[in-house]
């Protein structure tokens, strides 16, 4: 098929990309005006067949709910769980310490509370005990009373762990979405559709967070307790009220909202608006929210809050805050939380800068390693994410510890390029010590000594992936507006086709041409700017810690009255008594 002309003619932005129509890669012109609705033609730029369009339109689980049986272990492990609660049998659920691990457990706990069964929550310390299940807690565990074990968000790949768990008589279901080898852990049950002997229901929800892996978990036992007839006696628990917490978990965690994941978050934002849950209502009031929550809320306020605990502080607090049904014990833990989030970012920029130091002198490798020693490991995911969408490749941060000798890693990817597999791979050889994840998110446990010798295999290992994920880096646009066309009319009509996120894009506006009438720095880095159009127009637009970069020194200094076309996302500003819209930038090009 022959190439299809850049948008606008513009081949090489000022940030080095070519502009493309979002809708060219299904076979279509990308151009908004084909007789459709704008939600119509945003939903179909995504790929969308025309006979779906109306049950994406407004994502529900009525459409999109698979049939929980057609995971492997799902009955099983739902009879089990059906059985403790039946018996009365102690029950710990074993969580990972970020936002899914929390949002995890808490959604099981809240769930068995309302079938008269009390599980108890297990956070791990992240700088103590690391990730994942560890022998000596799931053995006190057991010698604590519990005699079923429910990890989530982590497990598929703790074999002696869950193997010593076996042998003192404890039964494990393991509830996980990370990447799995061919063998499984020594467990009553491994729920996770990215086990390898999964189906095509694996490959259709393998992109799940474990708070939806979770939430399926928690439909079978139901159906399980109702055959049962346990609810002639008891009432039976209305599963929709915990899907805000898996709105939650879904975001924060970086899953593609595709799929089931959009109708979980459609639906959760619609519960998380309820404030039913006390934990996630003062969790709004401490990030100083005036409205309902949004999917990019719990990204980038709720979310980092929440990991704060278990990132610089006490693990367990998340998890607390989500299943107290005190509001003032909720509201105190999330003041604790807010104030942790504060620290989190303090020690965060004292490790960013480091890192970006050692970033700048790798311009030609396609892997970004950067490792020190004394960095805290709670900020190393954060700060990896940082470097991947500052240089656009995959980063890995490690953290070094001069004592132990060995160091942990975080990494975040790009998409196409699958980080887990790698770091797997690398773990095969016996590069790692331990080590895996997902596609865009992986972690390691790697002596100080072979941190060269693993930067070098990477960045070789990735190198193609890398380079095709380059090559096909096309800025794709939906759309296209003056300035005066840039309006909360505008905002409120493209939000219709969302959530948006990772897999299911936010749409982008070309905006101009315009003139710049003021471009300056503020807050930590960001870049603002008025412009103003032909129509007599004028837009505020901002880039967020783009001060340094080559498109930010360019906005600033570079223009020289030249018009402009600007491109990014719609946004309302509601930081101000008149609610507006805004341009988030993520790129421009000299229109002349």
């Amino acid at each position: 098929m022959a190439t299809r002309p850049a948008t606008l003619r513009i081949e090489h932005s000022i940030s080095g990309k070519s502009w493309r129509w979002r809708g060219a890669e299904h076979g279509g012109d990308g151009a908004y005006g084909l007789g459709s609705d704008l939600v119509t033609h945003l939903l179909l730029a995504r790929g969308i067949e025309p006979h779906e369009v109306a049950r994406h339109r407004s994502p529900t689980l009525r459409d999109f709910l698979p049939n929980p049986s057609h995971f492997n272990d799902m009955d099983r492990a739902a009879e089990r769980i059906a059985d403790a609660v039946i018996a009365g049998e102690q029950v710990a659920i074993f969580g990972d310490y970020d936002v899914d691990g929390a949002t995890s457990a808490a959604l099981l706990i809240r769930l068995l509370r309302l079938l008269r069964n009390s599980a108890t929550a297990y956070i791990p310390d992240r700088l103590t005990e690391g990730y994942g299940p560890n022998e000596k807690a799931l053995l006190a565990l057991g010698q604590a009373g519990a005699t079923l074990i429910i990890t989530v968000d982590c497990g598929a790949t703790a074999f002696e762990p869950l193997a010593a768990a076996h042998a003192a008589g404890v039964d494990v279901v393991v509830v996980d979405h990370h990447k799995c080898t061919a063998d499984l852990p020594t467990a009553y049950a491994v729920i996770n559709p990215n086990r390898l002997d999964e189906g095509e229901i694996g490959v259709a929800h393998g992109h799940l967070a474990a708070v939806g892996v979770a939430f399926l978990l928690g439909v079978a036992l139901v159906r399980v307790l109702r055959e049962r007839g346990y609810f002639r006696d008891h009432p039976e628990p209305d599963l929709l009220a915990l899907l805000d917490l898996v709105a939650l978990g879904t975001v924060a965690d970086v899953a593609a909202i595709r799929g089931l994941n959009r109708a979980f978050v459609a639906q959760g934002l619609k519960i998380m608006r309820r404030r039913g849950n006390p934990g996630i209502a003062a969790l709004i009031d401490a990030s100083r929210l005036n409205r309902a929550p949004t999917c990019s809320d719990c990204g980038f306020a709720l979310g980092p809050r929440i990991n704060a605990g278990g990132r610089v502080g006490d693990a367990a607090l998340g998890v607390r805050l989500l299943t107290t049904d005190d509001p003032e014990e909720a509201r105190t833990i999330a003041v604790r939380l807010d104030l942790l989030n504060e620290e989190r970012r303090a020690v965060e920029q004292a490790v960013q800068e480091e890192a970006d130091a050692q970033a700048s002198m790798q311009s030609d490798r396609a892997v970004l390693v950067a490792a020190g020693t004394g960095w805290h490991p709670g900020v190393i995911g954060i700060v990896a994410g940082r470097l991947k969408e500052k240089h656009g490749r995959p980063a890995l941060v490690i953290a070094l510890d001069a004592m132990t000798g060995q160091g942990k890693g975080s990494g975040r990817s790009i998409a196409g390029v699958d980080l887990g597999a790698a770091i797997i791979g690398a773990r095969d050889l016996g590069m790692l010590a331990a080590g895996g994840g997902h596609a865009m998110a992986a972690g390691l446990t790697i002596d100080n000594a072979r941190v060269s010798e693993f930067s070098e295999w990477i960045d070789h290992h990735l190198a193609a992936p890398v380079a095709r994920a380059a090559a096909a880096g096309s800025l794709l646009l939906d759309l296209m507006v003056t300035p005066g066309g840039l309006s909360s009319d505008l905002v409120e009509t493209t939000e219709q086709a969302g959530p948006f996120g990772v897999g299911w894009p936010g749409p982008r506006v070309a905006v101009g041409p315009v003139h710049l009438i003021r471009a300056e720095v503020v807050g930590n880095g960001h870049v603002r700017l008025i412009a103003g159009g032909q129509d007599g127009a004028s837009i505020k637009a901002v880039g967020f810690r783009m001060a340094d970069t080559l498109l930010g020194q360019t906005l600033l200094h570079g223009v020289h009255g030249r018009r402009l076309w600007l491109a990014g996302r719609a946004k309302i500003d509601d930081w101000g008594t008149t609610p507006r819209a805004e341009l988030h930038l993520e790129d421009a090009a000299f229109a002349d």
